[in-house]
């Protein structure tokens, strides 16, 4: 296991953060790391990488103690935190070069030329950092984090602050590190946790409340399953919440409805007869599991 956690405790005086957490995480996993404000995932990874030590339990990195050799396994580890602390005084590569280093990287020059290529930083590369925007710092640090070509990749907030066409551009670089890395991704952004990972990982008040493959989490609650219909013209709503098996309703543009039940298959037949009884024309429909957004309401509200 590239990561692994055992009965995981982090208290602050009478608080727990982080509360007999257990997980693992695999070799070419791109994992996501959920959970509500507070809920303890920055504490987590702070006691992964080393820069927290943890009240009770264990955590591994590449089969390596953290706490019993934290220089080893932070060897192992390219970290990006949610606060992403830079020298605003240096240049990009003068810092990118201090970083490698620290690492102690027999070529440099070679290893800051191709971390820049990687994250898309060629064009502000000549800038101090203090003159760049937030989300080219937000890359610069992303550099340093991949500088030394680590087994395990742990990545807080890593698009917050980019605009949409840097963030699709950061979920490349995070997918393609994905293939032959560890990879702990950490978001608020919920869309790009279902766009990057296969795998999520919830917690809530500093406990396990999830982990399983974003699919079948999306098939788990009590009201997870989805119909999509769209209608050619205007449909009274209380005509679908009537159909049995419906839990939940709501419209969005262009006559289109979201219907949540707890048989798909049951209710879209509901559906198709009521639309010849009153002679409606579907558009569309379309059957599918809750949004990760309506998973993560359901096990951390």
């Amino acid at each position: 296991m590239s990561i692994q956690v055992k009965n995981l405790l982090k208290e602050y005086g009478e608080q727990k953060a982080v509360s007999q957490l257990s997980f693992k995480a695999d070799k070419g996993e791109i994992v996501g790391f959920l959970g509500p404000n507070g809920a303890g995932k920055s504490t987590t990874m702070k006691i992964i990488t080393g820069y927290l030590q943890p009240s009770g339990g264990e955590a591994w990195v590449c089969g390596i103690n953290v706490a019993e050799s934290p220089l080893e396994t932070k060897k192992k580890i390219g970290y990006l935190p949610e606060l992403n602390a830079l020298y605003y005084d240096m240049y990009v590569r003068e810092y990118l070069s201090f970083i490698a280093g620290l690492h102690q990287l027999a070529d440099k020059k070679a290893a800051v030329e191709k971390v820049i290529e990687t994250v898309g930083l060629t064009p502000e590369a000549r800038k101090k950092i203090g003159q760049l925007s937030k989300g080219y710092k937000q890359r610069v640090g992303l550099a340093a984090a991949l500088i030394h070509d680590p087994e395990v990749l742990i990545l807080d907030e890593p698009t917050s602050g980019l605009d949409p066409n840097q963030i699709l551009e950061i979920r490349d670089v995070i997918k393609r590190q994905g293939k032959d890395k560890t990879v702990l991704f950490s978001s608020h952004i919920l869309q790009e946790v279902e766009a990057i990972c296969d795998r999520v990982i919830i917690i809530n008040k500093g406990q396990l409340v999830a982990d399983d493959k974003l699919s079948h989490l999306q098939q788990q609650t009590d009201k997870d399953q989805l119909i999509k219909v769209e209608f050619k013209e205007d449909v009274p709503g209380e005509l679908l919440k009537n159909i049995a098996g419906v839990t939940g309703i709501s419209f969005s543009q262009n006559r289109v409805y979201s219907i949540h039940c707890s048989d798909a298959g049951a209710v879209k037949k509901h559906i198709l007869q009521l639309a010849l009884d009153k002679n409606l024309n579907i558009l569309s429909i379309q059957t599918g599991g809750q949004s990760l957004e309506d998973v993560f309401k359901s096990l951390t509200k």
